[in-house]
């Protein structure tokens, strides 16, 4: 029997990959996905080419805000997987409405419309940043939520939105919370593919502060493979870390992004003042997840850069008309 399921944030980066690997040859086969997405800058159709002939693919451009269009897509499926987000902190630092709109009163939208369809399955794609910084150490999924930005913030009020209709309707709510993500098909605005695009064209990076802010790096392939664990064997109303267990400092991580674009540090990376509310150090406790459904990171970081970089390499159609349209 066929698992009719909802991606909305589908035409976005880690989204759209795993609608890719869904209906990929690699896939589960028992799946159908209708993608809901708004195309907003981030979103881009042409990531979605691969799977558009697919005959268990179907795709609707419409606002998780939109109660009606939500109600209506819900009804039609089983399960729902939430990607669909406004996720750029710097672009949260400078306004937060959309943030707020998108990732609060859009979570609650489909939450709402979910338990009112009697969903099976409802899955919740957050970030580590609702953790806050921690200097030592690891979040597991018990620490308490302190995020830092508007961005963060509307991520952790949504999740708790989500939680509670587990919590008061018994809806079957599982959340994600994954560091962060590099791969393919990563809109240039985000570090990685921000300076590897910069560096392929031969223009300086900008790096923060003293460049010591630390994170956790999971490549997408392996960030899909979580994804897809929890949502087939998850538990009802639990909390999943997903991490990539490379843990490097921006310092750290631009040398090795220079490494892979033959480019040289001095003549290449620009300081530039911190940003505002910066966190100094993510990391997450994959433990749970390791011994419960059997997750391992399969994607070394050295290995993960090198392909992202060849990627960027090959298709400059694809990045190179957002940048000119982002001004970035």
């Amino acid at each position: 029997m066929t698992t009719r399921i909802l991606v909305t944030g589908g035409a976005g980066f880690i989204g759209s990959h795993y609608v890719r690997t869904l209906l990929g040859p690699d896939g589960p086969g028992d799946v159908s996905v209708t993608v809901l997405d708004s195309l907003t800058y981030a979103g881009n159709p042409a990531n979605l080419d691969e799977v558009r002939a697919h005959p268990g693919f179907a795709f609707v451009e419409g606002d998780i805000c939109d109660t009606a269009t939500v109600t209506r897509l819900v009804q039609e499926h089983d399960e729902v997987v939430h990607f669909a987000a406004e996720s750029h902190v710097d672009r949260s630092i400078d306004g937060g409405t959309e943030f707020i709109r998108t990732n609060v009163v859009g979570t609650h939208t489909l939450v709402d419309a979910a338990y009112r369809a009697g969903i099976k399955t409802f899955v919740q794609i957050s970030t580590d940043e609702v953790y806050g910084s921690i200097d030592s150490g690891s979040w597991p999924e018990t620490h308490p939520l302190r995020p830092s930005s508007p961005y963060s913030s509307s991520k952790a009020a949504g999740d708790l939105v989500a939680l509670s209709y587990h919590h008061t309707h018994g809806l079957d709510v599982r959340l994600t919370r994954c560091s962060n993500n590099y791969g393919h098909h990563h809109f240039p605005e985000k570090l990685i593919p921000l300076f590897v695009t910069n560096l392929l064209d031969g223009e300086k990076v900008p790096l923060y502060g003293d460049g010591g802010n630390v994170r956790d790096w999971l490549h997408i392939d392996d960030h899909v493979q979580g994804i897809e664990l929890v949502r087939t064997k998850g538990r009802a109303g639990e909390t999943y870390n997903i991490g990539g267990g490379t843990e490097l400092s921006n310092d750290e991580l631009t040398r090795l992004l220079l490494k892979e674009c033959d480019a040289d540090w001095d003549a290449s990376v620009l300081y530039v003042a911190d940003r505002k509310g910066h966190d100094r150090r993510y990391s997450v406790d994959c433990t749970k997840i390791r011994q419960e459904l059997g997750y391992e990171p399969r994607v070394s970081v050295e290995d993960g850069l090198a392909r992202t970089v060849q990627w960027y390499r090959d298709h400059r159609d694809w990045w190179q008309p957002l940048k000119q349209r982002a001004a970035l």
